[in-house]
């Protein structure tokens, strides 16, 4: 029996692992080849899962107090949009945040940031 593709669950996972600053189950959700970019910008800011692991590594997960609250979440086909609500013990007040992902079944393949 085949599971079907489900988009927002791989986006679920994903946030989950975040906000349990687990970074294997965090990169697990994505492809080999991710590419990150803000929103309207034509080259990524990071491309390869090790190249983002890293860097959540560095400048993420070390955060005290770091927690992304979904706000609300769209499916359309395999895009799923996510507005967050990201809040650390360094600052006063939270981030809002859309993420959109585009879903692969072999993971997220491409992450779109608007802050």
């Amino acid at each position: 029996m085949t599971t079907p593709f489900d988009p927002a669950a791989f986006a679920q996972r994903q946030l989950d692992a975040y906000n349990d600053r687990d970074l294997a189950r965090f990169v697990a959700e994505y492809t080999d080849d991710v590419c990150l970019y803000r929103l309207g910008e034509a080259e990524p800011f990071l491309a390869g899962k090790a190249a983002m692991a890293e860097h959540y590594q560095r400048n993420r997960f070390q955060q005290p107090g770091l927690h992304a609250e979904l706000v609300n979440r769209m499916v359309f086909g395999n895009k799923v949009i996510d507005h967050e609500r990201v809040t650390t013990d360094a600052q006063p007040t939270p981030s809002e945040v859309a993420a959109i992902y585009e879903v692969t079944p072999d993971g997220i393949a491409k992450v779109w940031f608007a802050r």
